[in-house]
């Protein structure tokens, strides 16, 4: 794992640049949008319709030319981990966005990541990213024995461990990734989430969806 920007689907040069400030930071998307809103001129922040694109493109160049720095890693209880992860893309396809969760043994959150996925890109690809971006993270700062994966895409269930081929054009570059990472960890397994149970990655791949949807800048 590298401070290398994951990759990502098609986004415009405003929302690329958001991605790249996500990345400098460890994809912490709290720690993201707070060094952004202190870069953006006047009252404005990243989502604040005041504030111009050219406005945040400068600021976001700003920081980019700065020294970013992750926030400290906390101390986990044991090398037992929870990883919730979730996709979101809006119209399916539409922008997109991945979010995860890394929490210890006792579920307290070590992490909460975010970043955008493309500006037109299907649910399934959001959802193999989401669990790209949390092994990546979680394998950076930790050397985990065991990870339950929390997840409610089936899809992504089937093949990362059912051992289906992938069904949507285009995730096998996720789907190795996502293998290569699995087998640097001793134990893992999933547990399907239904629509109904809570997942705080959900509002984590909403914003990531939400940056995507930045138009040309």
């Amino acid at each position: 794992m590298t401070d290398d920007p994951l990759p990502a689907e098609h986004l415009s040069p405003l929302a690329a640049l958001v991605d790249e400030v996500l990345a400098g930071v460890g994809y912490e998307m709290a720690a993201a949008t707070d060094v952004i809103d202190d870069a953006v001129p006047g009252y404005g922040g990243l989502f604040d319709p005041e504030t111009s694109p050219d406005e945040l493109r400068s600021a976001l160049e700003s920081l980019l030319d700065s020294e970013l720095s992750r926030p400290p890693v906390p101390e986990p209880t044991s090398d037992a981990f929870v990883l919730y992860v979730d996709g979101s893309s809006r119209g399916n396809p539409g922008p997109a966005g991945a979010g995860a969760v890394i929490m210890d043994a006792t579920e307290d959150q070590l992490a909460r990541l975010g970043r955008p996925v493309g500006s037109r890109t299907g649910n399934n690809t959001a959802e193999y990213v989401a669990l790209q971006l949390g092994l990546s993270e979680l394998l950076a700062h930790y050397e985990p024995r065991r990870v339950e994966v929390r997840i409610d895409s089936m899809t992504v269930i089937r093949d990362v461990w059912g051992g289906d081929d992938p069904t949507e054009p285009g995730v096998e570059g996720y789907s190795e990734a996502v293998a290569a990472a699995l087998s640097s960890v001793p134990e893992h397994r999933y547990t399907h989430l239904a629509d109904s149970d809570p997942n705080p990655a959900d509002a984590l791949a909403t914003v990531g969806a939400d940056i995507a949807a930045f138009g040309p800048g």
